[in-house]
C-alpha cells in the first residue's frame, strides 16, 4: 500500500509561516530579547556615567592642575594651571613640615593617614568576621525565637553611622558609662591609643550585624545531610567546623570580607565624629575632606591615590583570595 505526498511536498514548495522550526524561532526571540534589552541598559548606562564615570575622570584631570593661591616664591597671587605630578609627589614625598622627619616616624599626612586607616580595616575585619561567624552559627542553628534574636541582631547595623558615633561618644566621655562600669578615669578621646580603640569598639559593634547576616546567607546553603553523614562517621564537632562547615562557607565568608574591607578602607564618618580626627585617627577619607577647604587640585590628587589603593586591595581580593562574588553567583546558577 502505497502512501501519497501531499502535493506542496511534492513540488518542493516553502513551508507555511507557522511551521517554521523551533530552533529558528527560538534564535529570533533570544535576538529581540538582547535587543531589548541593550535597549533598556542605555537609560542607565547614561546615568552611572554622569554620577562615577564623569567624576571620576573629572578628578583625575584636576589632580594634575595646580591649585589657585600665593607663590612662595615671588609673593604673588597665581592661577593654577598644568601641574604635572606635583600633586602626587606632594602626597607621596612630603616630608614633616619641609625637615627630615625623626627616626621611627612617617614621612607625611598621608603615610599617617594610611597607616591608621589600614589599623583601623585590620583590626575591625578580623574582630568582624570572628564574632559574626559566631553570631552567625548561632543563628543558623533551629531553636524557639530564632526570628526574634536575628531581628534583634541587626539593630547595630540599622542604626545610622552618625548616631551610632555620638552614642559611644558619650559612653567614652571621662564621666561616661565606660569609664565608671570599669571604675577607670581614662581620657578615651584624648590620647592616641584610646582613641583608636574607641573607633575600633564602635565600629565593631555596628557591623558585626553586617558581616553575620552575610555569613549566615552562606551557612544556610549547607545541607543537613552533610553534618549527618559526618555524624555518622564520627566526626567530632570541631572536624564539622574545619573540615565541612569551613570550605563550604568560605566563598560567602570571602565575599563579605571583601565588602567590610572596601567599606572599613573608606572610613570618615565614625573617626570624625568621634574624634574630629584628632590623636592619629585620621584616615584617609578624612584627609581628603580637610585638603578641600584647602585646594580642590591637590585633594583630587590625593582622593585618586585613595581610589588606586581600594582598587589595588579589591584586585588582590579577587584576584588571589578568591573573593569573586559574580563568579559565585555564577557557579551557584550553574549549579
Amino acid at each position: 500500500m502505497s502512501t501519497k505526498l501531499p502535493e506542496r511536498a511534492k513540488a518542493g514548495a516553502p513551508a507555511k509561516p507557522h511551521q517554521m522550526p523551533r530552533r529558528e524561532s527560538a534564535d529570533r526571540k533570544q535576538v529581540t530579547q538582547g535587543r531589548w534589552a541593550s535597549i533598556l541598559l542605555v537609560p542607565t548606562l547614561i546615568l552611572l556615567a554622569v554620577v562615577i564615570i564623569y567624576p571620576v575622570v573629572n578628578a583625575i584631570v584636576m589632580s594634575f592642575q595646580r591649585d589657585a593661591g600665593l607663590n612662595p616664591a615671588t609673593g604673588f597671587f597665581e592661577q593654577g594651571g598644568p601641574a604635572g605630578f606635583e600633586n602626587y609627589t606632594h602626597w607621596l614625598f612630603q616630608q614633616c613640615n619641609g625637615q627630615s622627619c625623626p627616626p621611627g616616624t612617617l614621612g607625611s599626612q598621608f603615610w599617617n593617614a594610611m597607616s591608621t586607616t589600614f589599623f583601623f580595616t585590620v583590626v575591625t575585619v578580623a574582630l568582624e568576621t570572628v564574632l559574626g561567624f559566631w553570631m552567625a552559627i548561632i543563628m543558623a542553628r533551629s531553636f524557639r525565637g530564632r526570628s526574634a534574636v536575628r531581628a534583634a541582631v541587626l539593630v547595630p547595623w540599622a542604626i545610622p553611622t552618625a548616631v551610632t558615633a555620638k552614642l559611644w561618644f558619650f559612653i567614652f566621655a571621662f564621666d561616661g558609662i565606660a569609664n565608671k562600669l570599669f571604675g577607670t578615669q581614662i581620657l578615651w578621646t584624648g590620647s592616641e591609643w584610646p582613641a583608636k580603640w574607641a573607633v575600633v569598639i564602635s565600629d565593631t559593634w555596628k557591623t558585626t550585624p553586617f558581616m553575620a547576616l552575610l555569613i549566615l546567607a552562606g551557612l544556610q546553603l549547607i545541607p543537613d545531610e552533610v553534618y549527618e553523614a559526618a555524624k555518622v562517621d564520627g566526626a567530632t564537632a570541631w572536624q564539622r567546623f574545619t573540615q565541612i562547615t569551613l570550605p563550604l562557607v568560605r566563598p560567602a565568608l570571602m565575599v563579605a570580607i571583601l565588602f567590610r574591607t572596601l567599606d572599613a578602607l573608606r572610613m570618615f564618618d565614625l573617626p570624625y565624629i568621634m574624634t574630629q580626627g584628632a590623636n592619629n585617627t585620621t584616615t584617609l577619607s578624612i584627609l581628603v575632606v580637610d585638603q578641600i577647604r584647602e585646594g580642590f587640585n591637590s585633594a583630587a590628587a590625593l582622593s585618586t591615590i585613595t581610589f588606586i589603593v581600594i582598587f589595588l586591595v579589591a584586585f588582590i581580593f579577587v584576584r588571589f583570595l578568591g573573593a569573586n562574588a559574580v563568579g559565585a553567583a555564577t557557579s551557584s546558577g550553574r549549579k
